[in-house]
């Protein structure tokens, strides 16, 4: 193994880590808060700043790495979700509804940050280290994002299922003290492990250069935001919640939700090997993009 290819699998790892944590920590607060008697609506608004946050950090996140290095980014993303962790332990079962969530969005916020600094500075590294790669180029990139993009899912699957698992084992307070134990060995790892120097170059000087120069790729990036909102709403509350209601423990929806997870995390490992690789990396692959797009879309009508 090479030197780029062992940073790819720190960095990697590192995330598994952390996005293991990070789904864990959306079956804790979203069940834990349910069984205590708040309504779906109320629990949907929990994860507001989450994303609101995260979408500021995911904007910044990748500025943030060329300007200061990967290594650092993804210790302050680890720290701050440790950070984010302990606060929400802080939670008082005696303090008022409103107190209550107003304390929760505030640790959730902090961890939006934290989830979108680790992926911006981890995508970051993959592109680094493919470069650096010997069989470096387009295809060895597609390989390793497909790769860690999938993987990343399929954990975070994992994660759901270690939620229901912890708060059903350990109760809500100790699990998260749990978590950030695990993340704190991660963060050991990350800083023991890269060079802390790497991905480090001349940042953009202009806010306007964080857009990109073609205006498709800015437009699909706004959807995908909007996309990620629905998503979360159906998905991360709408789905738990129903389930719950109708009689499973934590353990059966974190199990269910992992299974579902895990699956398409594991179509989009994959994904290289369906689609024909082009000379110029567009001939085929936006086709092929568009016709899966097109398919994905019909999944959730079917169900």
């Amino acid at each position: 193994m090479n030197t780029a290819e062992r940073n790819y699998a720190i960095v990697t790892a590192a995330y598994w880590g952390f996005t293991l944590t990070d789904g864990a920590l959306r079956m804790l607060v979203l069940l834990h808060f349910y069984q205590l008697g708040y309504s779906p609506f109320t629990l949907a608004f929990l994860f507001l700043l989450y994303e609101a946050a995260g979408i500021v950090a995911n904007f910044v996140g990748g500025w943030l790495a060329t300007r200061y290095g990967i290594t650092r980014m993804l210790t302050v993303g680890l720290v701050t979700q440790i950070i984010g962790f302990t606060v929400l332990s802080f939670l008082d079962p005696g303090w008022s509804a409103a107190m209550s969530v107003a304390w929760v969005v505030l640790a959730q916020g902090i961890c939006g940050v934290a989830k979108d600094l680790t992926k911006t500075a981890s995508k970051s590294a993959i592109k680094v280290t493919a470069d650096q790669a010997k069989n470096q180029g387009s295809g060895q990139l597609f390989k390793w994002v497909a790769f860690f993009t999938g993987s990343k899912n399929a954990m975070k699957g994992v994660g759901f299922f270690l939620g229901g698992l912890l708060l059903q084992t350990l109760g809500f307070q100790h699990a998260l003290w749990a978590m950030a134990a695990l993340l704190a060995l991660v963060l050991v790892g990350v800083v023991t492990s890269l060079p802390q120097m790497m991905g480090k170059n001349k940042a953009s000087k202009s806010a306007k250069e964080l857009f990109a120069k073609n205006t498709g790729v800015n437009v699909l990036a706004a959807a995908r935001v909007v996309l990620f909102g629905a998503r979360d709403v159906w998905f991360v509350v709408g789905v738990p919640v129903y389930l719950y209601s109708q009689g499973w423990t934590f353990t059966m929806v974190g199990t269910f939700l992992a299974a579902w997870t895990i699956g398409y995390g594991a179509v989009q490992a994959l994904a290289p090997a369906f689609v024909k690789r082009s000379a110029d990396g567009l001939s085929t692959e936006v086709p092929a993009a568009r016709l899966w797009s097109a398919l994905l879309a019909l999944v959730p009508i079917g169900l």
